[in-house]
C-alpha cells in the first residue's frame, strides 16, 4: 500500500466521526503533508477539537491539547526545570511541557497574552525549546492546530499580523449543512450507545513514518516555470493591487509576506499529491489560496467599513491576475 492510498484511507477515516467538515479535515492532512501549522476560526461546536482528536487516534502519534486562559505561563507551555532531591542530593532536571507532542491543540489561542503566545510561536518556528541553556529538540512529526472564536472578543489577545504570517494556513469553519446535521446527530447517538471516544485499534493507526515518507514524495513533486510564475505574481498583486484594479488597491493595505509564496508552493504540492498527481496545476493553487492568503492579508479600514472580506479580495484577485 503506499503512502497516498495509506494517507487517503486515513483521511476517510476521519470523514466517518467529522461530518460535514471535509474542507476542514482535509486542510488538516494538508498541514500535515507540509510540515506547516493551522489557524482555525469557527464557532463553538463545530468540530475543530473532534478534528485533532480524531487524527491522534488514526496516527500513531502524540496528542496534548493546552487550553489558553490569562493566567498561563510561557513555562505551562514549553516545560521547566525542576528541582528534584534523591538521595541527599539535589539536582535540576527538565520536564518537559505540553508542546512536547506530535499534534497539539492550542485552544483558544486569543485568549493569553502577547508572552505566551510568543513561547508557542517560537516553538513553531524553531522546532526547540531553550530552556536553562540547554536546547530540547521537538518531534520530526509535529504540528499544532490553534484554534480561536471569530465572534467573542471580550477579554482576548489578538495575535499580532507577524505572529499569524507564521502559521501555514488560515482555516475557516462554517456551519454544516442539513443533510450533515442530521447525520451529525446520527452519529453523536450511535457514539452513545458504543461508549463513545475508544481509540482506533492498532490495525488502523497509520505509523507516523508514513507521513514522513509522504513528506519526501510531496517535496518531489513537478512545478513549472509557469506555475511558479503564477504564484509570484498572485503574491505581488496583493502589494501592488493598483495594477489590477482600483477597488483592489483601496481594499489592501498592507500584502503578503514572502512566507505567502512558500506556503503557496508548499500547499499547492500536497494538494496535487493528494490527487495523484506528480504536478502542480493552477487548479491546484486556486483551491488553497484563501487558506493561505486569509490571515495574511491586511484590508484597509474602508474595505471593512463595506463589509469586504478578505475572501472576497482573494477571489477578486484570482479573476484578476491571468494564469501564465
Amino acid at each position: 500500500m503506499s503512502a497516498r492510498d495509506e494517507v487517503l484511507a486515513l483521511q476517510q477515516r476521519m470523514g466517518k466521526s467529522i461530518v460535514g467538515q471535509q474542507h476542514m479535515v482535509e486542510r488538516l492532512l494538508l498541514g500535515l503533508l507540509a510540515d506547516g501549522h493551522l489557524l482555525v476560526e469557527g464557532l463553538p461546536g463545530l468540530a475543530k477539537t473532534r478534528a485533532i482528536k480524531m487524527l491522534a487516534r488514526n496516527l500513531d502519534a502524540r496528542l496534548s491539547r493546552i487550553q489558553f486562559t490569562p493566567d498561563l505561563l510561557p513555562a505551562d507551555i514549553t516545560g521547566s526545570e525542576v528541582y528534584f532531591s534523591e538521595g541527599g542530593k539535589g539536582e535540576f532536571r527538565f520536564q518537559p511541557g505540553p508542546i512536547f507532542a506530535n499534534l497539539v491543540l492550542a485552544d483558544e489561542v486569543n485568549r493569553s497574552p502577547a508572552k505566551v503566545q510568543a513561547a508557542l510561536l517560537e516553538a513553531m518556528e524553531e522546532r526547540q525549546v531553550t530552556v536553562g541553556g540547554t536546547t530540547h529538540r521537538l518531534e520530526p512529526l509535529f504540528l499544532v492546530m490553534a484554534t480561536q472564536n471569530p465572534i467573542e472578543q471580550e477579554g482576548t489577545y489578538p495575535l499580532p499580523e507577524a505572529q499569524m504570517d507564521r502559521f501555514l494556513m488560515h482555516i475557516s469553519v462554517g456551519y454544516p449543512e442539513g443533510d450533515a446535521e442530521g447525520e451529525i446527530v446520527r452519529l453523536a447517538r450511535e457514539e452513545e450507545a458504543v461508549a463513545a471516544g475508544t481509540a482506533a485499534s492498532a490495525a488502523t493507526r497509520l505509523d507516523p513514518a508514513v507521513i514522513l515518507s509522504a513528506r519526501g514524495e510531496v517535496h518531489a513533486i513537478h512545478v513549472s516555470d509557469a506555475v511558479a510564475r503564477y504564484v509570484v505574481a498572485l503574491v505581488q498583486a496583493t502589494r501592488a493591487p493598483e495594477s489590477l484594479d482600483d477597488e483592489l488597491a483601496r481594499w489592501i493595505q498592507v500584502g503578503v509576506s514572502p512566507r505567502g509564496s512558500i506556503g503557496l508552493d508548499k500547499v499547492s504540492r500536497a494538494h496535487a499529491w493528494l490527487r495523484a498527481r506528480d504536478y502542480v496545476t493552477p487548479e491546484d493553487v486556486q483551491a488553497v489560496v484563501r487558506d493561505v492568503f486569509r490571515h495574511r492579508l491586511i484590508l484597509s479600514y474602508e474595505a471593512h467599513a463595506a463589509g469586504i472580506g478578505a475572501d472576497a479580495v482573494i477571489d477578486r484577485l484570482v479573476e484578476r491576475v491571468a494564469v501564465a
